[in-house]
């Protein structure tokens, strides 16, 4: 090398260089993943995934990274449930231990703002293949090691002797139930009966069940919706719209494990899904009033200086949507839309003018719609009513029904 050349060199290096990092993130993030719903009147809206899994079981990735995807996404409780009958890594990833993947994440978690809960994945056939109860998973659980039994219902009558949480898991899954339609076989009549499964998900990864959703309503079950993630979360979700991870909400009453396994129990929950929030009447309307604001912006012309503008009998009201769900509303109000069909999208983070013909000055007006993707029972939509004072100067709505 000559020295004539070493300018050179040295500027292509500096050009080759100066967009690199000072330090390079291990876990880099593609955009914003925090998943934004806000609380309810007397309760935390804590978001959750109840089943995933790791390399322990026949997921791609290690506990620690579960625990990295669920606080980029701002998740507030996780819990690993690697299957318990099913182990296809053991040969390259030998482990005595059950509980060792939730260990793992658990020294992950340390000092971050997530709960990880012990679980495991009870993995058996189908009624009429077996008389076995499927897939269910544990939570909560003191050792998962005590689950390993040869009878289902002793492994399930071990995991009431530990405290725990059952779920009936993906109850219309292809490969158990090949017509896709979820059923309560004598053996789930008699584990119900017993009070051995608490819980259902009516969604599952790409799947949704409307007859899991009826089972719930019937046997007074736990509404979930869980990922069920074996590979990278990315890979599956990848944060575009309507690709978000399907997770289950539980109302509870502070961010701690013992008020997340109250609310369980209590059936306080909803799912997110597909974009979509399914749940009770009782759960899912708090948030839905609490994730939408209305507000008037007086009647059309009202407060105009020019006299040639004759005052009308059309109210402006905005529609505000603190959430991620893109709502997809119906005006059931009774009064004709003056700026818009009856159905609408109110978009995510986003806001909409809507303008209602009243026909008459009225002082104040009640405003309603159906939320065409918020189901409170199969094929039957919740609806929203906001009372709204038609001043501008005092647009507070009255937002009715509370979590009991």
């Amino acid at each position: 090398m000559n020295e004539s050349s070493l300018p050179v060199l040295l500027f292509a290096l500096l050009v080759l260089t100066s967009g690199l990092p000072a330090a390079i993130d291990p876990y880099p993030t593609f955009g914003d993943r925090r998943i934004r719903f806000p609380d309810v009147p007397g309760y935390c809206t804590l978001k959750c995934d109840f089943h995933i899994h790791t390399i322990f079981s026949d997921g791609k990735v290690w506990p620690n990274m579960r625990v990295e995807e669920a606080v980029r996404e701002g998740l507030d409780a996780i819990a690993i449930t690697d299957h318990l009958e099913w182990n296809p890594h053991r040969a390259d990833v030998p482990f005595p231990d059950q509980n060792r993947s939730y260990d793992i994440a658990v020294k992950a978690v340390e000092g971050r703002p997530l709960i990880v809960v012990r679980g495991a994945e009870i993995t058996r056939r189908m009624p009429p293949e077996k008389d076995e109860p499927g897939h269910l998973n544990a939570l909560f659980l003191q050792d998962a090691n005590k689950l390993k039994q040869e009878d289902a219902f002793e492994v399930l009558k071990e995991a009431r002797r530990q405290g725990a949480f059952v779920t009936w898991n993906h109850p219309s899954w292809l490969r158990q139930t090949p017509d896709g339609i979820a059923r309560v076989t004598p053996l789930h009549k008699r584990l119900l009966d017993d009070n051995l499964i608490q819980g259902i998900e009516v969604a599952n990864s790409n799947e949704y069940s409307t007859e899991s959703l009826q089972i719930a309503l019937d046997r007074n079950l736990a509404i979930l919706g869980c990922s069920d993630i074996h590979a990278p979360i990315e890979w599956i979700y990848p944060g575009e719209e309507s690709s978000h991870r399907p997770i289950t909400f539980v109302f509870a009453k502070e961010k701690t494990e013992a008020s997340l396994k109250e609310a369980l129990l209590a059936r306080r929950t909803a799912v997110w899904w597909k974009n979509s929030l399914i749940g009770r009447h009782d759960n899912l309307l708090p948030l839905l009033h609490a994730s939408i604001a209305v507000k008037s912006e007086g009647y059309e012309w009202e407060t105009s200086t020019f006299s040639f503008l004759p005052k009308t009998t059309v109210l402006n009201v905005r529609l505000t949507n603190s959430t991620d769900a893109n709502f997809i509303l119906c005006n059931v109000s009774g009064y004709r839309m003056h700026n818009q069909t009856g159905t609408f999208i109110l978009p995510a983070h986003g806001n909409i003018p809507l303008q209602f013909n009243l026909l008459q000055k009225l002082p104040r007006v009640s405003l309603k719609f159906e939320v065409l993707n918020a189901l409170i029972a199969p094929d039957k939509h919740a609806i929203i009513e906001f009372s709204v004072d038609a001043q501008p100067d005092n647009p507070t709505a009255v937002k009715k029904d509370r979590l009991p």
